[in-house]
């Protein structure tokens, strides 16, 4: 599966346009990171499971979206973007969005 920002994918060429797909997952703050986060806060610092836990969000949230893309026949998905909102306290939803395309 091809995925990719770009509009386009450098020498193949779009033979099918197969619609929006997305994957999105919810994720929860746990209360001992919470807790080490904010001391972090008063000393500066990298958030090191906050930064583990958003990059374990884009990760499962892009393999949804290509779930998703071969369910619809795709072979590549293509200007991807990601976007991020608060679903509850100490809750967010990471989305991963594209289009779905078959290219040669």
């Amino acid at each position: 599966m091809i995925v990719s920002t770009l509009e386009y994918v450098p020498g193949k060429t779009v033979t099918a346009h197969l619609g929006i797909v997305q994957g999105s997952t919810v994720r929860a703050k746990h209360l001992g990171r919470d807790f080490l986060a904010g001391l972090k806060n008063i000393v500066g610092g990298e958030l090191g499971a906050y930064t583990e836990l958003l990059s374990d969000a884009r990760a499962e949230a892009l393999q949804r979206m290509e779930q998703q893309a071969r369910a619809v026949g795709a072979n590549a998905v293509l200007n991807v973007r990601f976007a991020t909102s608060s679903v509850a306290q100490g809750a967010a939803e990471l989305l991963a969005y594209g289009t779905a395309v078959t290219v040669d």
